[in-house]
């Protein structure tokens, strides 16, 4: 069965608050209702460039989704792309869709002029990382937060 990879579009809001959700709860994290809402707001929004959002369908289904986001770096001329949340449905994890979804990132950077991405993930997501580390390369930075 072959996976799309598109554009988060308007008819989606259900499904993309369900893995959102889903992903959120992975981190022990939650939003309130209206960041959730202003984020899918701005996800949509065709003149917005900096917030993205791509899901992968198979068979009519949302089964992942990935956001990233653009922003300048201050030892670069062209932006840098964030990818902020990669979340793969449990049934179909295993399957190649998370790789998808992290290659067409890198496609769409590219034709956005924006060669370098980057992410983080936590040290216990494990399954994950089997995929980060075949996909991209591990930095030697420690992220620090207030």
């Amino acid at each position: 069965m072959s996976v799309i990879i598109r554009s988060l579009e308007a008819k989606d809001n259900a499904k993309w608050s369900s893995m959102w959700t889903e992903y959120l709860k992975f981190y022990d994290s939650e939003v309130t209702i209206d960041i959730r809402e202003m984020t899918f707001t701005r996800l949509i929004d065709p003149n917005q460039k900096v917030q993205n959002c791509l899901v992968a369908e198979r068979n009519g289904n949302l089964i992942g989704l990935v956001h990233f986001i653009y922003h300048a770096h201050n030892w670069k001329i062209e932006d840098v792309c964030y990818l902020q949340d990669l979340f793969v449905d449990p049934k179909a994890r295993g399957q190649g869709v998370g790789g998808a979804l992290i290659e067409k990132v890198y496609a769409t950077a590219d034709l956005n002029g924006t060669p370098s991405v980057y992410w983080m993930t936590q040290d216990f997501n494990v399954n994950a990382r089997v995929l980060y580390d075949r996909i991209g390369n591990l930095t030697p930075f420690i992220k620090y937060s207030r």
